[in-house]
């Protein structure tokens, strides 16, 4: 190629280039007449190539524009709404979803220095007005999608609410935003929207900063529930470790919350480590003495099945003279005297000691007396609350046992024991 062809052949790249500036430029002017025509479809065509054009996505701008197309489309649809018009809540919703993006970009490459070093940010005090005016709208844009069962939009909307206020670009506005507990039940919203979505990344992410942000009272959620979300994250997601160590800090930041230590106690005893789990279930009673009922009744039946039975019977007693009605303590401690008389049985009948044998009877007798009044009053709870039928059942299949074993043993319980029979259809 000739020397005058390279030259002629540079230029028209150049001039190609150069076009294909002018046409992105262009484009984008074209995205504003259009705009202010009302014609947001026809903006919208213009605007979006210009956003990923080297020429033109850098330019505050481009994405201004970009902001604003959605904003119309939100504020078109309101003030219609506003005086009773026909409206389309849907794109109003998208638009005023769409805007928010597109400002935020616009304002952060307004804070980039120009050639000469400096800074001139011509788009944020309108990007301020608006986003400001705004920020209530996107609560009802989250309710909106989450009616509309798209949960992420849903989610996307609470957030921006969430963010909004901490942005930047309103660093150095003399009115700050209020937080309240309307700004609280927001994030909880956020959080719960991504779990409906099946986003549990994204849920995870909310919830581990949401509980290091400062916690506002309010009537939809309590702080305590963030940290039981997270730890039921992280369990759905098999993530033992984090797991553990959310169930340890809230059980430390909220001892009187059940759910902590209850899971803490299960792991324990899940993996065999019952004398760790008894560690825990006597520090739960210590910080909350009102669920003593299923606290002591655990920390009971981890004792029968160490065949600790004194000291189990002990843990049921205290379960029960916090709560007469605790059910788990009333069929626990009349099973554990089940099982004592069962085994004593045992005994006595490889034994030809008389003297003891008798010493056995007397015993064993003991024993399912005492176990049929606990179970006959755990039989009544369970009826006087309309207890599934399977459940009322299995509490007199053991109410049988004892007066059955009883009748044996001498006392007469025959009167007791046809009528449980005819509700079992067993006599």
């Amino acid at each position: 190629m000739s020397a005058m062809k390279k030259i002629l052949f540079l230029l028209a790249i150049a001039a190609f280039s150069g076009g294909a500036v002018f046409a992105q430029k262009s484009a984008v002017k074209d995205a504003k007449r259009a705009l202010g025509s009302n014609d947001l479809s026809e903006a919208r065509t213009l605007i979006v190539p210009a956003t990923t054009n080297p020429e033109t996505a850098k330019d505050p701008d481009t994405w201004k524009i970009y902001g604003d197309i959605g904003n119309k489309a939100f504020d078109n649809e309101r003030a219609s709404s506003i005086i009773g018009k026909q409206h389309n809540e849907k794109a109003m919703y998208e638009g005023l979803l769409e805007s928010y993006r597109p400002y935020v970009i616009s304002d952060s490459l307004g804070e980039l220095p120009n050639e000469k070093g400096k800074v001139k940010n011509n788009v944020r005090k309108d990007i301020v007005n608006i986003l400001r005016a705004n920020h209530p709208y996107y609560i009802n844009a989250g309710i909106y999608f989450s009616d509309q069962k798209d949960m992420k939009k849903a989610a996307d909307c609470f957030e921006i609410y969430w963010n909004l206020p901490d942005l930047t670009l309103f660093a150095g506005e003399k009115t700050p935003f209020v937080k309240d507990s309307t700004y609280q039940i927001i994030k909880y919203y956020a959080i719960i929207s991504s779990i409906q979505g099946q986003d549990h990344k994204r849920a995870i992410k909310l919830l581990q900063r949401a509980s290091k942000e400062q916690f506002i009272e309010n009537s939809q959620c309590k702080e305590s529930d963030l940290y039981e979300l997270l730890a039921s994250e992280y369990y759905q997601q098999g993530d033992s470790v984090n797991f553990m160590n959310v169930l340890h800090e809230g059980a430390e930041k909220f001892p009187k919350v059940n759910y902590f230590m209850s899971n803490l106690v299960n792991v324990f005893i899940r993996q065999g480590q019952h004398d760790k789990a008894m560690q825990y279930l006597d520090q739960a009673i210590q910080n909350d003495p009102t669920n003593a009922c299923d606290f002591n009744s655990v920390k009971g039946a981890l004792l029968t099945e160490a065949k600790k039975y004194e000291e189990a019977d002990v843990a049921f007693q205290k379960a029960l003279a916090q709560d007469p009605n605790c059910e788990r303590a009333l069929e626990a401690l009349a099973v554990n005297y089940i099982v004592r008389a069962q085994d004593l049985k045992e005994i006595s009948a490889s034994l030809s000691d008389r003297k003891q044998q008798a010493e056995n009877d007397k015993a064993i007798v003991d024993l399912y007396q005492k176990s049929a009044p606990l179970l006959e009053r755990y039989r009544d709870l369970l009826k006087a609350r309309n207890a599934e039928e399977s459940d009322i059942k299995a509490a007199l299949f053991k109410l049988q046992n004892a007066y059955y074993n009883l009748s044996n043993l001498g006392i007469d319980k025959s009167k007791e024991l046809d009528e449980i029979e005819k509700v079992l259809g067993t006599n």
